[in-house]
């Protein structure tokens, strides 16, 4: 079998969402991020193993995402669209229940026009300048916005992932200028807000990379595991070179193997003769150019010929990777590819 085996953990998963939910007071709901197919990982498994630890608000990114949630989680939980209200999106949200963010005067007024009485949130631009009504606009809307009653009203941080940056402080302060005795329920957290401290949870937290073991999240458990097949080895002698553009030398005779993954799977070229690959608990230097479908490893110190060796896993987790190729760990996981096998795991090693 030439493909990859990518191996989720959805008890490591569960378990982190519990983890991020005992953070915050009993008072404060701990909703999930499933966005981007669960950040690479399957929306399918994940979301009701979510469901099933007791998560009960989700988010996606767009209506697209949350009608595929709805369908997998049935009705009940409530769905969140950050991307909000958008054109085309009006019988989708209604017919399916779903909650979006509304991020601008223009979706604000489409969705009390087409759908009056149905749930929304207001996602509020607190110095980002990414989505959310700005100051000026909100105080220009709020009045007809909290006769209508949203559900909540959000913000998010810029700098979470940095605790020290002035940048959270400013914007929590501007997130109560904001909000403050409006009498409706707020959200500002996402991961790296929970890990703040209470001040900036609120009555909605909204975690999405420490669920799938990824940094600031320190203490997440981790969840996945990728192992790559070998499916050539040759003997290289001393002068030979490997791969495109000749880019490694072997300076004696040793053992190369030829891996089935590449950058069409979501390994950066920027890996290319800079990152170990494991063998149990032995590390196998990557060498030469990491190609579309392929890489090359040096297992001349190795006793035998490994059916696979991984190259995430519990010696080298997402962020490890993503810091070596020059990246983030959201980039990795959400570029992990269509082509790998995707093999749950649960309770005692068993197969979900």
């Amino acid at each position: 079998m030439a493909t990859a085996t990518l191996t989720i953990d959805l008890d490591a998963i569960a378990a982190n969402w519990r983890a991020l939910d005992r953070l915050s007071a009993p008072g404060t709901q701990t909703a999930a991020v499933v966005k981007a197919d669960a950040y690479g990982l399957g929306i399918d498994r994940v979301a009701p193993a979510l469901a099933r630890a007791g998560a009960r608000r989700f988010f996606t990114a767009v209506a697209e995402e949350g009608a595929r949630l709805r369908q997998i989680l049935g009705p009940g939980p409530q769905i969140g669209i950050l991307g909000g209200h958008m054109a085309g999106d009006t019988e989708m949200i209604h017919d399916l229940d779903l909650t979006p963010m509304l991020n601008s005067l223009q979706q604000v007024t489409r969705h009390l026009e087409a759908l009056p009485g149905h749930p929304f949130g207001i996602q509020l631009d607190t110095g980002m300048n990414r989505l959310g009504l700005e100051d000026p606009e909100w105080r220009a809307i709020a009045p007809i916005v909290l006769e209508a009653g949203p559900d909540f009203l959000m913000s998010h941080l810029a700098c979470a992932d940095e605790p020290d940056h002035p940048m959270n402080a400013a914007q929590l302060a501007q997130f109560h200028r904001m909000t403050d005795g409006l009498g409706i329920p707020r959200s500002f957290a996402a991961t790296g807000g929970i890990l703040l401290g209470p001040d900036y949870h609120f009555d909605l937290t909204r975690p999405g990379i420490g669920l799938y073991g990824g940094q600031p999240f320190a203490d997440a458990r981790s969840s996945l595991t990728l192992s790559l097949p070998v499916i050539q080895t040759r003997e290289v002698g001393p002068g030979e070179t490997v791969g495109y553009a000749n880019s490694w030398t072997a300076e004696t005779a040793t053992t190369v193997a030829t891996l089935s993954a590449g950058y069409a799977d979501g390994l950066p070229r920027t890996l290319s003769n800079k990152v170990h690959l494991w063998d149990g608990d032995t590390p196998v230097p990557l060498i030469g150019r990491v190609s579309m479908d392929l890489i090359t490893a040096d297992i001349g110190h190795l006793a035998e010929v490994p059916r696979s060796l991984d190259i995430i896993g519990p010696h080298q987790g997402v962020d490890d990777l993503a810091a070596i190729a020059g990246t983030i760990g959201y980039e990795i996981l959400t570029s992990l590819g269509p082509r790998y096998a995707r093999r749950y795991v649960t309770r005692q090693g068993g197969q979900a």
